[in-house]
């Protein structure tokens, strides 16, 4: 087991409102202890950079994460004028999370082609090594506020993405589960599922091991008023033998504050997740398990 780090916690905002409701949220989420803010990329949701900039503007300690750009949707050069500025307007608060797309109603919406998967993860590979170039390039403008520009994350579950993200990436967030083809439906992976592509990604990793963080997007928290009604609520989303144990699942977390807290403390021991980001509709429900770990 690679060296074990602290815990980190995040949350995916994606809910757009005005100014004033964006701003009081990301200091919520900063007043509840969170580490990072993250801003997802889909159509209908806050544009990611501007949202970013705002949020640094009203908080002083979280880091400030794009969770995960759709990067077929980007340039790479353009893409990298953006990801500098907006981390030079943070003060070098930015985190770059980067995945390859998945939901085929948004690329028809945007009227682009939906490429195959592995042609949306060659698209990625070619923006992450632009990227990488034109920040090591001392000539380059504008200059990222952080010397090799904002740390990486790559986030994803197939073969061919970990590959990438074990090459490339400062951190690696698991989806917890796989999309149907058009990427409307997730599929909650179980146990064995997790245990082998987080021992897929080990086994890539190499002396790498220890410098790269492990991050899951914690699909569901669910106090223990309403664990009766998860079998219900997503059985055909879930695992056929998780129906009777689903707080085991390593995406789902069940129970009071302290049960969940011990939930994350053995997936940081069995599979080295140590970076935890929830969905932004659970960061209330959420927070008393930060506290309860610190």
């Amino acid at each position: 087991m690679p060296l074990q780090r602290p815990f980190r916690f995040g949350v995916n905002m994606f809910v757009p409102g005005s100014r004033r409701e964006w701003s009081a949220k990301c200091r919520r989420a900063e007043e509840l202890g969170f580490d990072v803010v993250g801003v997802a990329d889909h159509l209908g949701f806050s544009a990611p950079f501007p949202a970013m900039v705002l949020a640094a503007e009203t908080t002083e300690r979280v880091r400030l994460s794009t969770f995960v750009l759709n990067t077929p949707f980007y340039n790479p050069a353009l893409l990298a004028r953006d990801v500098a500025s907006t981390d030079q307007f943070v003060d070098g608060r930015m985190e770059l999370g980067l995945g390859a797309g998945y939901v085929k109603a948004e690329f028809d919406a945007a009227e682009l082609p939906f490429p195959s998967g592995g042609k949306r993860v060659e698209q990625l590979e070619e923006t992450v090594t632009t990227l990488r170039r034109l920040f090591a390039d001392p000539e380059y403008l504008p200059r990222p506020a952080q010397p090799s520009g904002p740390p990486l994350l790559i986030g994803g579950w197939g073969d061919r993405l970990l590959r990438l993200a074990a090459t490339h990436a400062d951190i690696i967030a698991f989806t917890g589960g796989w999309a149907n083809i058009t990427g409307d439906v997730l599929h909650v992976a179980g146990i064995e599922q997790t245990e082998e592509r987080v021992a897929y990604v080990r086994g890539l990793l190499g002396d790498r091991a220890d410098a790269v963080e492990l991050n899951i997007l914690v699909q569901q928290v669910i106090p223990p008023a309403e664990r009766a009604t998860v079998p219900d609520r997503f059985e055909p989303l879930l695992p056929p033998d998780s129906a009777h144990s689903p707080e085991e699942l390593p995406s789902v977390l069940i129970g009071t504050p302290t049960e969940m807290a011990q939930q994350l403390k053995e997936r940081r021991e069995r599979y080295g997740f140590t970076y935890f980001t929830v969905m932004e509709y659970n960061m209330e429900i959420f927070a008393p398990v930060i506290a309860a770990l610190r």
